[in-house]
């Protein structure tokens, strides 16, 4: 089997995720979020909430991925900056391969939700290693020139060490930042969602325990997507969507 070419979607995807199924897929996430809310360890709620809407193991992870309970929710909303003058002059800190699948999913049409946080997540996974794609260097493109509009003082990226491949995408990263004039940081470290928990700035990730313990986050890649126009087909289970 050649290397990954794209990071866009599995072939079951367009069934999987079809309208036809968001109303359960929806139903799941209220649930799952329930049991969370209601201290249900995650092995077990998801299990539950799996077996009884029949989900396949990627519709799973699409639901576990959308899902938080209501201290999360109400700790997240708390914690998001809305205000761009928060953000200028200040530290952007980000989650780099968290945000970096995120966008070359985008880019490349893959599957992507909105999570009932409002944040912006996909359904991919490196497994330990990672591959540039072709939408790698488009999708940095994409990250750098939306980070500019917030005028930050600093860009500082942290990238894991077990990740095979990281020194090289750190490289690759620099080289395009500085063929552009941004200002970035790339660093390779054990353990990224310590230091992002830890560091002072407004951090840029959709993992759900580093939202659940940072003082700033900004909610980037769906407010980029508003800004390009709200083009991208998102599957929504905001809250405010839930709602209605």
């Amino acid at each position: 089997m050649g290397l990954q070419r794209h990071r866009g979607k599995h072939p079951e995807d367009e069934e999987l995720f079809s309208p036809k199924h968001y109303e359960r897929l929806k139903k799941a996430v209220e649930d799952l979020s329930y049991l969370f809310s209601r201290g249900y360890s995650e092995k077990i709620a998801i299990k539950v909430v799996g077996d009884h809407y029949q989900l396949t193991e990627r519709q799973r992870i699409a639901v576990q991925r959308a899902s938080c309970g209501d201290n999360s929710l109400r700790h997240r909303k708390e914690k998001e900056v809305l205000d761009d003058g928060d953000v200028r002059d200040n530290i952007i800190l980000i989650d780099g391969y968290n945000l970096l699948i995120t966008v070359e999913s985008l880019i490349s049409g893959g599957v992507l939700l909105r999570g009932r946080d409002g944040c912006v997540r996909d359904i991919a996974s490196i497994h330990g290693t990672y591959h540039k794609v072709e939408e790698t260097v488009p999708a940095l493109r994409w990250i750098g020139t939306h980070i500019r509009l917030y005028a930050p003082r600093e860009v500082r990226w942290f990238l894991d060490t077990p990740v095979s491949n990281s020194r090289r995408l750190a490289g690759l990263m620099r080289e395009v930042a500085e063929a552009n004039g941004w200002n970035w940081s790339v660093e390779v470290v054990n353990n990224p969602d310590r230091i992002l928990v830890d560091e002072q700035g407004v951090v840029i990730t959709s993992d759900s325990w580093i939202l659940d313990r940072v003082s700033k986050w900004l909610n980037f890649v769906y407010r980029g997507i508003m800004i390009d126009g709200g083009r991208i087909s998102l599957l929504d289970f905001s809250e405010d969507f839930l709602k209605n």
